[in-house]
């Protein structure tokens, strides 16, 4: 398949760009200067995706949006998350509900955080709406996807945490590997989690493999506690997990990003992945982490 891709340089992209080389014919969006044939320039803040490269893709994959995890979140930086994720998103909508040849697929990224903080339930795609800044950003950045919906079949990956050496774990890497592996609030929070390999195999099954429309849980069928994942981690790093980081020093530290990010409860579940057919790579927190170790 011919897969256009925006969001290649980041975490996620440069595995997906990996995983497909030599199995499809994939093009990058760009905001710079193409390097080569299999890039192509857009700038998604003025709206401008050329026609051609949505008329000639197969499959759209977008993993635009700015880093939640850079910090602080002043009033300007949650904008710019917002603005990031619909102007983009936006975009890449117009463009195939103007093509004269639309792709057959859009897997447009999206997040966990649209379903906030719920402890004692299970989250599966059914799901309503949470509350939050995060639950606000994640509906908008769906909605931005409409004007595509009569032309092609959209798909809302639903990503929760990434386990991977950069991204979101990269902090928690640096602090175990100094011997100061700790448990995040009471450790009880579900944090819904899938391994880098993981994440990109499933974009590129929702991409080509599958005929699935609406929310996508991408999210790792054991669901694991916010301490069995940094007990997992310290364990693949042969390190000590003895100190704890209580709920008002992120607080203080992050401001409403630790509420956001670190001490939600979400016990979300694939279902539909795995209804799908998907499998699983690494489905365990501790397999997960050997590979990131490795």
């Amino acid at each position: 398949m011919r897969i256009l891709l925006a969001g290649a340089s980041g975490l996620i992209g440069s595995e997906l760009t990996r995983l497909a080389a030599g199995e499809h014919d994939l093009r990058r969006l760009v905001r710079r200067p193409p390097n080569d044939d299999h890039e192509i320039r857009w700038d998604p803040s003025t709206g401008t995706v050329p026609q051609s490269a949505i008329d000639e893709a197969d499959a759209v994959i977008s993993l635009s949006g700015a880093n939640l995890a850079r910090l602080p979140w002043t009033r300007g930086y949650r904008n710019e998350i917002l603005q990031s994720r619909v102007s983009s998103t936006s975009a890449i909508a117009r463009a195939i509900s103007m093509s004269s040849s639309p792709p057959s697929v859009w897997v447009s990224a999206s997040a966990v955080g649209f379903y906030g903080n719920r402890p004692g339930e299970t989250l599966t795609e059914d799901a309503d709406r949470g509350t939050g800044f995060l639950s606000d950003i994640v509906d908008a950045w769906e909605r931005a996807t409409s004007a595509a919906a009569g032309s092609s079949r959209v798909v809302h990956a639903r990503t929760g945490l990434v386990l991977a050496r950069g991204g979101a774990l990269r902090p928690l890497l640096l602090t175990t590997r100094l011997g100061l592996g700790a448990t995040v609030g009471d450790g009880r929070q579900h944090w819904p989690w899938i391994s880098l390999a993981d994440e990109a195999r499933a974009l590129l099954h929702l991409a080509t493999a599958s005929r699935l429309a609406g929310a996508v849980n991408l999210t790792a069928p054991a669901p694991a506690t916010s301490k069995e994942i940094t007990t997992a981690l310290a364990q693949a790093l042969h390190r000590p997990h003895l100190l704890r980081l209580p709920a008002f020093a992120l607080r203080a530290g992050m401001g409403r990003a630790a509420d956001a990010l670190l001490l939600a409860d979400q016990r979300v579940e694939p279902t539909r992945l795995l209804t799908d057919g998907f499998r699983f790579s690494t489905p365990t927190v501790p397999s997960a982490m050997d590979a990131v170790v490795r």
